[in-house]
């Protein structure tokens, strides 16, 4: 038992580090204390939802067919392509819609801060690849017994990493009240996010 919660918590937690997207968004709602509680369940809901829809069975069948798969991958290089330009774009401009000091309204609306999560979340396909295909699919080896011990310590690192990050950005506020910092950060997202989709590409071209 014990040796299935590490397995699932190692492999949740390489998998989650690797969503850029996702984790840079919430870094930066809690760099600005934006409903940082609703943004870190959300994130943490979609992932228990997510994985375990794929360790019940549904990953191993997506990952076992192939079009499927190939087209989740193909959205998600076009999704994060799109997420990649846009943060150059406000890293070349230097001007970050997300300012630390900015009293914005706009910012503290708990709808809009709810709508931007899932849509981080759930409109990159990229986190259905992880969560429902690839940590599915290595369950789908398992017994059921160990599929219920993989799931609890793949969700338990989903909880630790999402509100870790969330509650400790605020330790980097000071750094972050220089405009310069945002700009730093928008490139490293749009770097990371053409990888990503270099990556994805690559696995449709060539299987890898």
């Amino acid at each position: 038992m014990f040796a299935e919660i590490l397995s699932g918590a190692m492999i949740s937690g390489s998998l989650i580090i690797a969503i850029g997207a996702q984790n840079l968004f919430v870094l930066k709602q809690g760099l600005l204390k934006n409903h940082i509680f609703f943004v870190s369940a959300i994130c943490f809901i979609c992932d228990f939802i997510l994985m375990t829809i794929g360790v019940l069975g549904i990953g191993t069948f997506i990952s076992n067919n192939p079009i499927i798969t190939n087209i989740l991958a193909i959205l998600g290089a076009l999704f994060l392509i799109w997420y990649g330009i846009g943060a150059f774009k406000s890293a070349i401009q230097g001007t970050s819609s997300l300012q630390v000091d900015s009293q914005d309204p706009q910012n503290k609306r708990l709808i809009n801060v709810v709508l931007s999560t899932l849509a981080v979340t759930l409109l990159n396909p990229h986190v259905y690849l992880d969560t429902v295909v690839i940590v599915g699919g290595i369950a789908g080896t398992l017994t059921s017994q160990q599929k219920l011990a993989f799931l609890i310590g793949a969700i338990c690192v989903s909880f630790i990493w999402f509100f870790g990050i969330g509650y400790g950005a605020r330790l980097l506020t000071p750094l972050f009240k220089q405009k310069r910092m945002w700009v730093i950060l928008d490139g490293l997202v749009g770097i990371v996010m053409f990888y990503i989709a270099y990556r994805l590409v690559a696995f449709v071209l060539w299987g890898s």
